[in-house]
């Protein structure tokens, strides 16, 4: 699903995500203008310091994503063992606490306030030569399905903890 570069649109479907899907994880991908040849693993994100204006002109009430919301969320996802654990030929992956204070930031705040965590974000290079759709989505689905591996061993482990 494609979301708007609208504080409000995109707010309003990450929840709708979250309450009529119910994932086990939720993946958005976003995309880093200014990084080439990179993919960036962002593990957590934060609720203040949203002032910049969206393609509506607006930002959010208080320049915040949730109103008495914690500061930031950590992502259930542990993405330094993912990077550690994962290399895709011909691109660079790193991992990063900053999303920035925009949408994609906002967005992944909303998902990991709204999915106990349960999300995951990506920022991605613009397509080129070197980075083209096809190369883009065999790496993005090689780094998804290791996330999903994490999400797995997760909730094995929470069943043994439960008996």
């Amino acid at each position: 699903m494609q979301l708007p570069v609208v504080y409000q649109k995109a707010k309003e479907q990450v929840c709708k995500i979250w309450t009529t899907l119910q994932p086990l994880l939720t993946v958005h991908v976003g995309l880093a203008s200014s990084a080439t040849a990179l993919i960036i693993l962002e593990q957590c994100g934060k609720n203040k310091g949203y002032q910049e204006r969206d393609a509506c002109g607006f930002h959010p009430e208080g320049a915040c994503c949730v109103l008495d919301g914690p500061e930031k969320i950590e992502s259930t996802i542990n993405m330094k063992t993912l990077w550690k654990n994962i290399s895709v030929e011909g691109i660079n992956i790193i991992l990063s606490r900053d999303a920035g204070r925009y949408i994609c930031d906002y967005t992944y705040y909303t998902s990991l306030y709204n999915g106990n965590g349960r999300a995951a974000f990506i920022h991605v290079p613009p397509l080129s030569e070197s980075v083209t759709a096809e190369f883009l989505g065999k790496a993005l689905q090689t780094i998804i399905l290791a996330m999903l591996e994490q999400c797995v061993e997760q909730r094995e482990m929470d069943h043994v903890r439960k008996k």
